[in-house]
């Protein structure tokens, strides 16, 4: 413990952490938004004892979700762009480096104490990318859902536990009888995201953040979870962060796009829009890299040796 202190004291100088009580968080007034991310960075400190250095995982990220009108706001970018990271702030538990990220108007740095955390968690809920790693292997998928449904719903007796439950798993078409009792392995990669969803939806939350929720599940059953979040917002007004390199889905779900490279953000507006006609050459570079139906047929794989190595490249035929 003392060593991890000290790596933790290391990183908050290394990156001038600014603490509320300095005055630095409060940048704007409070709006009606139902999620305000206002010039939020996350730094890290990297490297040894003798030679350490900033990187910042997000870098003066600033966006809202509107309170009254459910949405799904698409967060886009590969690997190592910082929207992860981003993802873990906002469900608190990141604290950012500097910058403000509000939940209905109330700082998440003042979310402390078993009853605001507990009122946050009700509130904001997160879908996990491999629904695997969401369900201990050796326990009962039905005890996630009914702890879920005594700690975040209140229901005390078991009629109430399983009412809970059921009409959670209805909701993404499923029911209490199918998944009661079975373990993970018993349930298809379909299904057992499914049950994670329905479990997020146990204390009717107003925010998901959902971190590549499709990308562990087979082909043919991605769209069905696709849809299934467009009935959230469309069916019980929830709204959802949808993170993902998936252009094409976020394409067919999306309201807004946001567009990060590297911490930043470098384009974002409404989604068919910034798809279609983006701006920014790393947008325009994602856009390019989406293999099209019309080039069918008119590529070829060409053998490039490379020294020790062998690359393969895909080449296009203009002819």
């Amino acid at each position: 413990m003392p060593q991890a202190a000290g790596e933790a004291e290391r990183n908050r100088r290394a990156c001038r952490w600014r603490h509320p009580a300095h005055g630095t968080r409060r940048l704007g007034p409070v709006s009606g938004d139902l999620l305000e991310v206002e010039h939020v960075t996350k730094c890290f400190a990297i490297g040894g004892l003798f030679g350490r250095a900033r990187f910042n995982a997000v870098d003066e990220v600033s966006f809202t979700v509107q309170a009254g009108r459910a949405e799904i706001l698409a967060i886009i970018g590969e690997s190592g762009s910082g929207k992860t990271t981003l993802a873990r702030m906002i469900l608190n538990t990141f604290a950012p480096t500097s910058g403000a990220i509000r939940f209905r108007g109330k700082d998440l740095l003042e979310v402390r104490g078993r009853k605001r955390r507990l009122d946050f968690i009700r509130q904001i809920q997160p879908i996990l990318q491999n629904p695997y790693e969401a369900f201990n292997p050796l326990k009962r998928v039905d005890r996630y859902l009914y702890a879920s449904a005594v700690r975040l719903s209140g229901a005390q007796s078991q009629m109430a536990r399983d009412e809970a439950v059921d009409a959670a798993l209805r909701k993404v078409g499923l029911s209490l009888a199918e998944v009661k009792g079975r373990f993970p392995h018993e349930l298809s990669g379909g299904q057992l995201q499914r049950t994670a969803i329905a479990r997020a939806l146990i204390s009717s939350p107003a925010l998901i953040v959902a971190d590549e929720p499709v990308s562990m599940v087979d082909a043919s059953l991605r769209m069905s979870i696709v849809n299934l979040f467009k009935r959230l917002r469309d069916e019980w007004q929830v709204s959802i962060l949808y993170i993902t390199h998936d252009l094409a889905t976020a394409y067919y779900i999306s309201d807004r796009v946001i567009i990060m490279q590297k911490g930043k953000v470098v384009e974002t507006g409404p989604a068919r829009e910034v798809l279609i006609h983006p701006q920014h050459p790393y947008s325009i570079l994602l856009k390019e890299s989406v293999l099209s139906p019309d080039d069918v047929g008119k590529g070829r794989l060409t053998l490039v040796h490379d020294g020790e190595a062998m690359r393969l490249q895909r080449m296009r035929n203009n002819g």
